[in-house]
């Protein structure tokens, strides 16, 4: 069974159900059969960019980050962001952050919806935590 938990800083209109079961078909695709969870969030630009400066020491507004268990394990929360660990027994394949306004206005450059620009960036970082990187 693959758990997607999916955590809002603000009320930003996505649609949670559909969000986790398009990742859990995702990642179905990619081969995970085993226990397995995946958090995801969606954050503000001031968060996105407080995390970018604690991790990846640049100032850049990332439209997506994401981070395996063991660079969670080795990394503090940062703000008020708290990355989620669920108490059971599952292998954790670790945190998918997507900076919601950013998206949205990626999504109306593109013509395309926001739900869709999310689940587009919730993919590629899945693919970042599945060892899959940019050629």
């Amino acid at each position: 069974m693959i758990k997607v938990y999916v955590k809002k800083q603000s009320k930003y209109p996505v649609g949670a159900s559909r969000l986790k079961s398009g990742l859990k078909s995702f990642l179905k695709s990619k081969g995970i059969v085993s226990d397995s969870v995946v958090n995801v969030s969606l954050v503000g630009e001031k968060t996105m960019r407080s995390i970018s400066r604690k991790f990846l020491k640049d100032k850049i507004l990332h439209n997506v980050l994401s981070f395996t268990e063991s660079e969670l394990k080795s990394l503090p929360s940062v703000g008020r962001v708290k990355f989620a660990y669920p108490p059971d027994g599952f292998n954790r394949l670790g945190e998918i952050v997507v900076c919601y306004p950013k998206t949205v206005k990626e999504a109306s450059a593109e013509g395309i919806l926001v739900e869709e620009k999310v689940f587009q960036l919730v993919k590629h970082g899945a693919k970042h935590l599945l060892g899959i990187h940019h050629k």
